[in-house]
């Protein structure tokens, strides 16, 4: 069983989410460091293709850097009537300086007099875990399936700016709306993060 790990991302939401989808892996003993704790500052150059190969780029690269088994994610917003867009550019869609308002604003300016049809959307996640040691990796994709409302949210959350245009068919809710035990059930960084510590604790 691995000492440590490290939990690579600057977004402090998502580090949140991460830490408490690991507590498994705590409760074992083992230590859960960030970037932050850390002191790392620089990013890789994310030039995959997929979700899947940005997040194998992360974990590969910050677990070589430290030394430290590592687990990485990248996901984002994908909407079929705009080819899938934003991607893998879900972050950098307006270019990295954007804020969340601008985001979601350029979103909505997307999709403005499109049908309830045309709105259809996904929020898609990769996980990845790297063991530097070992050479290990080990990848997980989940998504959910939802579509993008006319007008956003009234509480939208910081570092997550399409969860306050996203609304889950489920519950017919924001995603920003959901309480906490209905985002853990839907959650799908939790669902790959999940299968993930399962696949570390079995090896």
């Amino acid at each position: 069983m691995i000492k440590q790990l490290l939990i690579a991302t600057h977004n402090k939401a998502k580090l949140g989410e991460l830490m408490m989808g690991i507590k498994k892996l705590s409760d074992q003993g083992i230590k859960i460091l960030s970037l932050h704790d850390l002191y790392i500052t620089e990013d890789p150059e994310e030039t995959g293709k997929t979700f899947e190969e940005n997040a194998v780029l992360k974990a590969t690269y910050y677990a070589r850097l430290t030394g430290i088994p590592t687990i990485a994610d990248d996901g984002g917003l994908m909407i079929p009537y705009l080819n899938n867009e934003p991607g893998i550019k879900s972050k950098r869609w307006l270019g990295r300086e954007a804020s969340d308002e601008e985001l979601i604003n350029f979103t909505l300016y997307n999709l403005r007099g499109c049908a309830r049809d045309d709105r259809t959307a996904f929020l898609q996640t990769a996980l990845c875990f790297f063991d530097p040691i070992t050479e290990k990796l080990i990848t997980r994709q989940e998504r959910i399936k939802g579509y993008i409302a006319e007008k956003q949210s009234g509480r939208p959350t910081l570092g997550y700016p399409y969860r306050a245009l996203f609304v889950i068919e489920k519950w017919g809710k924001y995603y920003d709306e959901l309480t906490e035990e209905e985002h853990h059930a839907i959650s799908h960084r939790l669902k790959a993060l999940r299968w993930i510590v399962e696949k570390i604790v079995k090896s």
